[in-house]
């Protein structure tokens, strides 16, 4: 008896581990960059038609993340970014701002804007929001372009706002970032191939700590009461799974629309 009794408890030591191993996982996909993803979409989709992948440049990313920012608070009840920017704009005011070296500033030869009410992880934004009609699709897959960069932010208690914008410049010689970016201050929303996560700050690592703590807690509870009942511990860990998952795309949420 007292053998099995040690076995049970070995074995519920390894489940713990692995479910809050598992509970940080679900979590931490949600504190990257979905920029990145977006990215990684669209090479997917290029590829699928035997079309070169893009390169990822941080100096178009940045840019698109300021074209949404100058665009928020222009969403229609369609989704439709009802807001149009002047090209001057890209030279005079979105390159300046992001710190793009001017001898190196390209040609952007398209970009594909979204908005809806309420944030969605990068592959339903790319189908629901970006990608609606076989217009934008032929823009995805223009043979002339070589490079991508992608932008996103939430407006405060407003829309969410993305944007892809594509240059067919040559890669690490277009649209270069000053000092490799060093010297933007990104306070909200994130942009593609930026060395900043789009997360926010010690919030996060708080979050998780206590969520996990709880899990810890409320295991060792079940492990006392139900040593030997599966089931309930499955029911937990389905629920605590999903609450993981909803607060970490929350908290997503209030990171892109930081003011």
């Amino acid at each position: 008896m007292v053998a099995k009794k040690h076995y049970c408890c070995c074995e519920w030591k390894w489940i713990v581990l692995c479910q809050l191993f598992l509970a940080t996982v679900v979590c931490s996909s949600h504190n990257g960059n979905p920029a990145n993803d977006l990215v990684d979409i669209i090479n997917k989709n290029r590829t699928s038609q035997k079309l070169p992948q893009l390169n990822d440049n941080p100096g178009l990313g940045c840019m698109a993340l300021q074209y949404v920012e100058l665009c928020k608070g222009n969403c229609t009840s369609n989704g439709v970014v009802n807001c149009k920017p002047p090209e001057d704009d890209f030279t005079e005011v979105f390159g300046p701002n992001c710190g793009v070296e001017l001898p190196t500033f390209g040609t952007v030869t398209g970009h594909i804007v979204g908005c809806q009410p309420k944030y969605l992880e990068p592959s339903p934004a790319f189908s629901h929001v970006l990608v609606k009609d076989s217009k934008a699709l032929s823009i995805i897959r223009n043979k002339s372009h070589t490079e991508v960069g992608v932008g996103l932010v939430g407006a405060h208690k407003g829309s969410f706002f993305w944007c892809i914008l594509f240059s067919d410049g040559k890669t690490n010689s277009s649209f270069i970032l000053e000092d490799n970016g060093e010297g933007i201050k990104q306070k909200k929303g994130c942009f593609s191939g930026s060395t900043f996560p789009c997360s926010s700050g010690q919030r996060i690592p708080v979050f998780l700590n206590t969520v996990l703590a709880l899990v810890l807690l409320h295991i060792s509870l079940l492990q006392h009461w139900y040593p030997t009942c599966l089931y309930q511990f499955m029911c937990f860990k389905a629920a605590t799974v999903t609450l993981l998952r909803i607060n970490a795309l929350s908290i997503l949420e209030r990171t892109l629309a930081l003011v």
